[in-house]
């Protein structure tokens, strides 16, 4: 199965710079600006959250954005209407592009259509954080293969190396390594995340991981590479966002920022 985001980890893939932020924010159609601005800036993998009531894994910064987002009118409807306006503007447009969001929207739009409108519009992965493993492979594998979409597990600190080995049988994109047991966007120190990088770096599995939650800056992006194959920044984003005036120029910089050397 091949997409965008296989074909990125077909080669080099180091240093990979995933940028989260949340669709519909903060403004509405705010969506394919920022699409537009990442591409531009030259990130590797672009992640789009869908917004949901109740994110059980996100911190004060992402269901914030939520909100507003939601209160903006946002749906799954709308976001894939955006995206299709993006790949009609820019058809060239070569980053992968994922959506993260909960089971229960999924669910409730129709696996076999949600995935179907993910393949039309270009989405190359899912990351479904509450999405059982058993259910994956029984009800989902099959239509997500048939639509050329990847799906991404995440692991933690707390993941048994059986549990380990069995995500990496069944990925087809990466693994996202959450770098605590916390909510995304907490006051955690990541370097406290590194002895746990380090043993999924040494474990030798055949899917890339990238690493998220407390990636805040260059220097977290910098000590996160030293490990993995890259590291996502979802929660800094949104706060910069939030404070722009300018948002194709201010993300420009916050993304050479990140990977300037």
């Amino acid at each position: 199965m091949k997409n965008k985001l296989t074909q990125l980890f077909d080669g080099a893939h180091k240093d990979l710079l995933n940028i989260f932020f949340t669709a519909g924010y903060p403004q509405l159609e705010s969506t394919t600006t920022i699409l537009f601005a990442l591409e531009n800036a030259g990130v590797d993998l672009i992640e789009i959250g869908i917004p949901f009531s109740d994110p059980l894994a996100d911190g004060p910064t992402i269901q914030e954005s939520s909100k507003i987002a939601l209160e903006n009118g946002m749906s799954i409807e709308r976001l894939f209407t955006q995206l299709e306006e993006y790949r009609e503007q820019q058809p060239q447009a070569s980053t992968p592009i994922l959506l993260m969001g909960y089971l229960n929207p999924v669910m409730q739009y129709g696996i076999e259509s949600f995935c179907q409108r993910c393949s039309q519009v270009g989405v190359d992965g899912l990351i479904i954080p509450d999405l059982p493993m058993l259910i994956y492979q029984s009800e989902f594998k099959e239509i997500f293969e048939k639509n050329h979409i990847s799906n991404v597990f995440l692991v933690t600190p707390q993941t048994s190396e059986k549990r380990i080995h069995e995500i990496d049988t069944n990925s087809t994109g990466f693994i996202y390594a959450v770098s605590s047991a916390s909510t995304t966007g907490s006051k955690a120190d990541f370097s406290a995340a590194g002895d746990y990088l380090g043993r999924l770096r040494d474990m030798n599995l055949k899917t890339p991981i990238l690493t998220g939650f407390n990636i805040k800056n260059r220097s977290n992006f910098k000590d996160a590479c030293n490990y993995v194959d890259g590291a996502i920044i979802g929660s800094a984003f949104i706060n910069m966002l939030e404070k722009s005036q300018d948002l194709t120029n201010d993300i420009d910089h916050f993304v050479k920022d990140i990977k300037s050397s």
